[in-house]
């Protein structure tokens, strides 16, 4: 039976060096003519998230949040379109990325998918920005479909389970990230996590929430499809 691999964008696929951050500053700025303060934390929140997060620490109304959200996701589309495509270089591969999804496509039984806060516009020019061809990712989950990640587990079990024409187990689902986030979002589910350092994470922040392991990066291939297949041999045994 089909495992379903989630991958995170930002901090385990690349690393978009603040790009984000100061386009989603700047869409704050244009539509709301406040932001909230330069520091406050991104890491795992959807792209939605954070602009009610800022809005509300800048003193914005519920209210006016809800009404504009569009416009906001819009602009700092525009923005991150314009920082990206101006400045070449802003978005980096990490290490081992290409080797392990071309060593994941050869197995039958993996499907690639994408688990990310990054609305799918974004999360689209994010990966082409490092020639990663976004549809070969079968199934995505993204910021554009929920406020909060632990909602986009489901949905990307929904789509997937559309896709083999089957129901997919949570057991059947593991999320690769670099936060706590992405390891516990998936746990109303039953699905399963691999943790990767190549955030501002380390080993000791991610061990407790209980991952099937914990890599520096995603440079030893053979490691990480091994910690992978792992669970569809669970599930078989």
């Amino acid at each position: 039976m089909t495992v379903l691999v989630l991958l995170d964008i930002d901090g385990t696929l690349l690393l978009a060096n603040g790009a984000g951050r100061r386009c989603v500053h700047q869409a704050m700025r244009d539509v709301f003519g406040v932001t909230g303060p330069e520091d406050h934390p991104f890491d795992g929140k959807t792209d939605p998230q954070i602009i009610r997060e800022l809005g509300t620490l800048a003193g914005v109304e519920s209210a006016a949040i809800d009404s504009r959200m569009t416009d906001a996701l819009t602009t700092y589309f525009l923005h991150l379109e314009r920082d990206i495509t101006t400045t070449p270089g802003t978005v980096e591969l990490l290490p081992g990325v290409n080797a392990l999804l071309d060593a994941l496509d050869a197995h039958d039984d993996v499907m690639l998918g994408l688990l990310t806060g990054n609305i799918a516009l974004a999360a689209a020019l994010k990966l082409r920005a490092v020639d990663i061809v976004p549809e070969r990712f079968v199934v995505g989950a993204y910021g554009s479909d929920a406020l909060t990640r632990p909602e986009l587990p489901a949905i990307a079990q929904t789509r997937a389970s559309e896709r083999i024409g089957a129901a997919l187990p949570g057991s059947r689902i593991v999320i690769v990230g670099d936060t706590p986030h992405d390891l516990t979002c998936g746990q109303a589910i039953g699905a399963r996590a691999i943790g990767v350092e190549t955030g501002r994470y380390r080993a000791a922040d991610l061990m407790p929430f209980n991952p099937l392991a914990v890599f520096t990066n995603l440079l030893d291939t053979a490691a990480v499809v091994s910690a992978i297949v792992a669970v569809a041999e669970e599930r078989a045994a």
